[in-house]
């Protein structure tokens, strides 16, 4: 369908070819990007595009954020946080989820004006969501954000998430979904200074393993840089995003549109000292692919001034200006901006937001990514007369993130149960499990802010204080005057928690977190810097929290704990968790009820996994939910009494609390033992655990053909069976190992998984289809490539990645793998099979890794070396400073060579050494490469 022909009333720029619908869409973008001047396409390089009146082109600003619904835009409907969803194991609900939160992005593109800078254009239909990075330690501080630990489970959740975002339409986009945050993203202490080690098999298995689908399948239209460094590198100048990202997203015909994230260019400056100045930074990064820059907030002038800098400097040229204006036009055209007649979804009213269809959703996915994780037969409830205690800081609560949408409503635990034991004339009674106190300060002898506190207790002296008289917390303000005025603890820095440390005589010092100062005697503003300085304040138990806990719980016929975190506080962007444990205070509230009443619920609502020994060990029943917004009480209460099944699987390990974890910034997911890929230990409770109310028998795996060539595909079957007495939910998880593995393989590795529902006594026949090159390879060192081994392979379907029902073999066969070929051949040092004490760093500002000692020493292997005719080996380095450092080169213990180490001026300035090779042995051998002082090895060559 063309546009209309013009008329008499039109403006010119209505005439232009770009706007002509019936173009095809790389000549439209041609014709647009041809009427701007040099200086107006620079302009668009910045979040706030500017309107170009004389084109008739309006104002533009790049991103939304909607992780699980709309957020920082006003009330919305609030889904279930990331990791909840990613517990669903249901892609189709999480296609549903993310098709609603676009339909309300629209709503709010259309109807809505910006809180931000309204001028500068309507909020964005680009959305910045999913979340892709993997939670490969359970500590960091966004682990709410991401779906799973996973690759296989993240890829397929988040693909889904993309489509449900964009829509169906295959001309127009409902909304631009765009992933987050490349690339391995998982620590939030010193983010925008840490770099990522990522060996080639953890890159390639692991990590972008995660992304590659949804670019692939274009169902993603962009991608967002990560804060951090990978490998030593900012990922906002990475060399990824053109040869892994883009080159994935050829064959769809699409461009992917790459954005900053906030600040990160500015980052490459300082704090990261990565360029000498911003206009070098700003032109390494849009020449590396970043083709928007979200810095400086609305302040475009001085990010446009940079680069302009830098095309005067002859860094950049007006051909990387317009690949990427171009990539931003060509994603403009296709959410509509330029076709609002044609674009199916431009007529969504304003009435959507938080419709009851989205609030059924928001209940269904609520219950449907509720995890049981241990039940002896308490649940589900049967008797909605029986008297329940709801116990402890999340009965009578809900919690945003920083990443959720305004509550329309909120449904607690305990307004879900009231609901459903009212009918029945059951009774419930609320109680939170904290104390009361008064503090009373010593020079004036009252209370402060002349009212009682409810001592919020999240764990390490954190405590949150909400007055008796208005419900509100009390909170600091810039002037450092205390106020009780806050009804929710929601911002980026937190003025809300505060530490009663003790003092002479048993007083208290009231300190704020955020600042560390201490309320000034006589004054009681937060200003004092020194403790001796401090208001003294008596504390006055009012209420003992625990006390009125216990006494509820015997007196009820069942208790339901409810405990976790607050999104906010501890674990949170910027912040990581320094442990597992609940907040003692949570846990010893857990125990006194548990003492009066065995018949004892827990339902941790949290962000993240907790070690929760002491509640498996001694409660009949466990069950877990994400902060699940809105609807969370409706639908616990729908799983606590059986209306719904607990239909959701852990997305992520639950370690032991005595369990060492590895070092939050050892991303070697393979050395280190992260996942349930590679972690010996025996874990609370397995990736992919969860329980139902029915139960399921698995029939025999059946392999079709079991000897199989690398290119081919096996196809596995087996029938699944309820035998229990109610209808259930299964997810059957198929997973695959090598059983003669030459390289460090996982102990098993998803491949598939299928979520069933059937009633009491329903089987249902599943079949898989498992292409090898997809679900049988791993990434090759030697050769660079993914390749599938000759050999033997386990399938194992189970109910989680420790409860294995049933498993087959079969065989691939095919020539055995040559041994590593290093003569004449350069061979990169991060290609190594195994290492000990490394570091993995740039080899140069634009491409390359190298490895360097993370200590005094370290050491590679490279495995089954062909070394016949060795004679001598040359090795690429740099030496940056005086030290003295030296390589060696040995075989079965013996040495083979020692090559010192000259200081080459730089880390950067590479320089080859050689020597002889001493006594080389013929034949195939482990090569062991030991680097002594602070050397980079970029690579080696055996002549």
């Amino acid at each position: 369908m063309s546009s209309p022909s013009p008329s008499a009333a039109e403006t010119p720029a209505e005439r232009y070819p770009f706007r002509d619908s019936a173009l095809p869409l790389g000549k439209r973008v041609d014709d647009l990007l041809s009427r701007l001047s040099p200086d107006e396409r620079l302009s668009m390089l910045h979040q706030y595009a500017p309107a170009v009146p004389r084109l008739g082109i309006g104002a533009f600003r790049t991103g939304a954020e909607a992780l699980h619904g709309v957020s920082w835009l006003g009330v919305a409907t609030a889904f279930p946080q990331a990791v909840g969803l990613g517990a669903s194991w249901d892609e189709e609900l999480v296609r549903a989820v993310a098709e609603a939160t676009s339909i309300e992005l629209r709503a709010f593109h259309h109807h809505r004006s910006p809180a931000i800078a309204p001028e500068r254009g309507p909020n964005s239909l680009q959305a910045w969501a999913p979340v892709l990075n993997l939670l490969r330690d359970p500590r960091w501080g966004r682990n709410e954000e991401g779906y799973s630990e996973d690759p296989v489970h993240t890829a397929r959740l988040g693909e889904a998430f993309c489509r449900g975002l964009a829509g169906d339409d295959p001309t127009y986009l409902r909304a631009a979904p765009v992933l987050k945050h490349f690339l391995a993203y998982n620590n939030e202490d010193d983010r925008c200074t840490t770099s990522s080690g990522l060996r080639p098999r953890v890159l390639h298995e692991y990590d972008l393993a995660a992304f590659r689908p949804a670019v692939a399948s274009g169902a993603a239209t962009g991608v967002m840089a990560a804060y951090n460094l990978v490998n030593g590198r900012p990922c906002h100048v990475s060399p990824l995003l053109e040869t892994e990202l883009r080159r994935w997203a050829v064959p769809t015909g699409r461009e992917l549109f790459v954005v900053s994230d906030a600040e990160a260019p500015s980052n490459l400056v300082d704090p990261e000292h990565y360029f000498d100045d911003h206009a070098e930074g700003h032109a390494a990064a849009l020449k590396a692919g970043i083709d928007s820059f979200t810095d400086h907030g609305e302040d475009s002038e001085t990010v446009i001034g940079r680069l302009r800098e830098a095309r005067e400097r002859g860094l950049i040229d007006q051909e990387d200006i317009d690949l990427a204006v171009r990539r931003q036009f060509e994603l403009r055209f296709r959410m509509g901006e330029f076709d609002p007649e044609l674009d199916p979804y431009a007529q969504i009213g304003a009435e959507v937001v938080d419709s009851a269809p989205h609030r059924a959703l928001a209940r269904r996915a609520a219950a449907e990514s509720t995890v049981l994780l241990k039940n002896t037969g308490l649940l589900p409830l049967t008797d909605p007369t029986r008297k329940i205690a709801v116990i402890g800081p999340h009965g009578d609560a809900l919690f945003e993130d920083w990443y959720s949408g305004t509550l329309p409503y909120a449904v607690t635990v305990a307004d879900g149960l009231r609901a459903r034991l009212a009918p029945a004339g059951g009774e419930l009674t609320v109680h939170e499990g904290i104390d009361r106190v008064l503090l009373r300060a010593a020079s004036t002898g009252e209370p402060l802010n002349g009212t009682a506190f409810d001592l919020g207790d999240w764990g390490l002296g954190v405590l949150t204080l909400r007055a008796v008289d208005n419900g509100r917390f009390l909170s600091v303000k810039e002037d450092g005057s205390l106020l009780a005025d806050q009804a929710v603890v929601k911002s980026w820095d937190v003025h809300e928690t505060f530490r009663l440390v003790g003092a002479e005589g048993g007083s208290v010092l009231l300190q704020s977190v955020l600042t560390g100062r201490y309320a000034a005697a006589g004054t009681l503003a937060v200003t004092a810097e020194d403790a001796a300085d401090a208001e003294r304040f008596t504390r006055e138990l009012l209420r003992d929290g625990r006390a009125e806990a216990v006494a509820a719980a015997a007196g009820a016929d069942l208790a339901v704990v409810v405990l976790g975190n607050h999104p906010l506080i501890h674990g949170r962007e910027t912040v990581d968790r320094r442990g597992l444990a609940l907040p003692p205070a949570q846990e010893d509230l857990l125990k006194a009820v548990a003492a009066v009443r065995p018949d004892t619920a827990l339902i941790v609502m949290s962000s993240y996994p907790y070690a929760v020994d002491w509640a498996d060990e001694h409660l009949p029943a466990v069950l877990w939910s994400s902060h699940g917004g809105q609807e969370t009480g409706h639908a616990l209460a729908d799983v606590l009494f059986g209306d719904a099944d607990p239909a959701g699987r852990l997305p992520q390990t639950w370690y032991r609390g005595d369990d060492e974890l590895p070092h939050p910034l050892d991303y070697d997911i393979i050395q280190a033992g992260w996942t349930y890929q590679y972690h010996e230990a025996a874990p609370r409770y397995p990736f992919g655990h969860g329980l139902s109310y029915g139960t399921f028998e698995y029939g025999a795996l059946e392999v079709e053909e079991a000897v199989l060539g690398r290119d081919g595909t096996v196809r596995a079957a087996l029938t699944v069976t309820n035998t229990g007495t109610r209808g259930g939910t299964e997810v059957v998880q198929l997973y695959v190992r090598p059983l003669e593995a030459r390289y460090q393989a996982p102990r098993r590795r998803l491949a598939d998984f299928r979520k069933v529902t059937l009633a009491a006594g329903q089987s249902r026949r599943l079949v898989f289809d498992l292409p090898a090159a997809a679900h049988l390879a791993h990434w090759d060192v030697a050769t660079g490539a993914f390749t599938v081994d000759p050999g033997r392979y386990q399938l194992l379907a189970a109910a989680s990645a420790e409860d294995v029902r049933a498993t087959a073999e079969l065989t691939v066969e095919g020539a055995a793998p040559a041994p590593r070929t290093v003569l004449g051949r350069r061979t990169a040092a991060a290609d190594f099979d195994a290492h000990r004490g490394i570091a993995l760093v740039d080899a140069a500002r634009e491409s390359g890794d190298a490895v360097t000692p993370a200590g005094s020493d370290a050491e590679l292997l490279f495995a089954a070396v062909e070394l016949t005719g060795a004679a001598e080996v040359s090795a690429e380095v740099a030496l940056e400073g005086p030290d003295a450092a030296e390589l060696e080169f040995s075989v079965d213990g013996a040495v083979l060579a020692v090559l010192a180490v000259p200081s080459t001026g730089g880390r950067y300035a590479r320089e080859t050494v050689t020597a002889a090779l001493s006594g080389a042995p013929e034949g195939v051998h482990d090569l062991r490469v030991v680097l002594r002082g602070p050397v980079r090895l970029a690579a080696f060559t055996v002549a």
